[in-house]
């Protein structure tokens, strides 16, 4: 009996340390930085209406015998195609978006280049040996090459957007970042001064170089440890320029937010929309495709561009199901569907865009 008690000890001891001391997990907000803000109650962030993950028994049952059934498509057979990324310079005079995979993209706009949620990290984990890895075997660009980036814009806190690795090799190329309140304090922990580091809550506005930069509301939650749920706030962002309007949803279920956002900051000329990562028994927390392009309509936007798919495995579905079903559903309620390869950049004010089914 004192072997066991010495061991379970040890275990409980080696889990607190590392929590504590390891820096991946980040650092809890303090609660004078988000006692303040109006969508902080009891201890944590709520959203503005129920929103629940289905974590019943049933529901747990089902979700350990999806895990280990076995889908050959869930990710892809071969390395997807990229488009190499030979210089970061600005391409083009006009607004451009570039995505890497996931959420992660770059937005060029009125001369300044904006990263919006950077995880260029192998696996969306703490430890980047363990977990699902990148579909993609490269980057279409090595981050030690990366240019001075204006500003970076992230959504909320979980592994598969915001990543330590990443952002340790980016502090020294960016000027400014943009989060949600509390998501500072992971920064901080990681090197970026504070001066550097501009928290919002929902519908803050902030003029930047030219820009306006929202903090608009999403549907979701936060955490990167055991005692962080909810510590921080979510959302998406509304980026306005002299000429095109962006609109980036971060990772959101569906809601009436949408069209508060469309009356108050639409129409946007493109839209970037989570579209992945999905399954019915958390549909509060992320939208099915056909509410992505739902959603697109609420905000008013014109061309859409589904994120959230195409780099990792998080969901039971078959890899290629969210870009199907938004395509199809977009042909059906006449949305268009942006659908660059990884690495492709495109032009927001141009006539045409990139269409064509390269995941087949």
């Amino acid at each position: 009996m004192t072997i066991i008690l010495i061991v379970l000890f040890t275990i409980i001891l080696t889990a607190f340390l590392i929590v504590k001391y390891y820096p991946a997990f980040g650092k809890k907000p303090s609660s004078v930085r988000v006692q303040s803000s109006p969508h902080y109650s009891e201890g944590f962030f709520q959203n503005s209406m129920p929103t629940s993950m289905d974590a019943g028994f049933s529901s747990s049952i089902s979700m350990i015998r999806d895990l280990v059934k076995r889908n050959a498509n869930r990710k892809p057979e071969v390395d997807i195609p990229r488009v190499p990324f030979p210089s970061l310079n600005h391409p083009h005079p006009m607004t451009n978006v570039t995505w890497f995979g996931h959420s992660a993209s770059m937005l060029e706009i009125d001369g300044k280049r904006l990263l919006l949620d950077p995880m260029f990290g192998s696996a969306p984990s703490p430890f980047p040996w363990i977990g699902g890895k990148r579909y993609s075997k490269e980057l279409p660009f090595q981050l030690d090459e990366l240019p001075s980036i204006d500003a970076v814009i992230f959504s909320h806190d979980h592994y598969d957007h915001l990543d330590y690795g990443t952002i340790r090799k980016l502090r020294n190329h960016v000027k400014q970042f943009f989060v949600p309140i509390g998501v500072g304090s992971h920064l901080e922990r990681w090197g970026i001064k504070s001066d550097h580091i501009v928290e919002l809550d929902w519908w803050d506005e902030v003029k930047w170089a030219g820009l306006t930069l929202a903090c608009t509301p999403a549907r979701h939650f936060s955490g990167r440890s055991l005692n962080d749920r909810n510590a921080s706030l979510w959302c998406s962002w509304c980026i306005r320029g002299r000429v095109s309007h962006i609109f980036f949803s971060g990772d959101s279920g569906y809601g009436p937010h949408f069209k508060e956002i469309g009356e108050l900051y639409g129409p946007f000329d493109l839209t970037l929309m989570e579209c992945g990562q999905y399954d019915p028994r958390w549909a509060p927390i992320h939208m099915l495709p056909e509410e992505t392009v739902q959603a697109h309509l609420d905000v008013k936007g014109k061309w859409l561009l589904p994120i959230h798919w195409g780099a990792f495995t998080l969901s039971f579905h078959e890899w290629t199901d969210p870009i199907n079903r938004v395509t199809n559903c977009g042909k059906q309620r006449n949305v268009p569907i942006v659908t660059p390869k990884i690495g492709e950049t495109f032009l927001v004010e141009g006539e045409s865009f990139p269409s064509s089914r390269w995941w087949e």
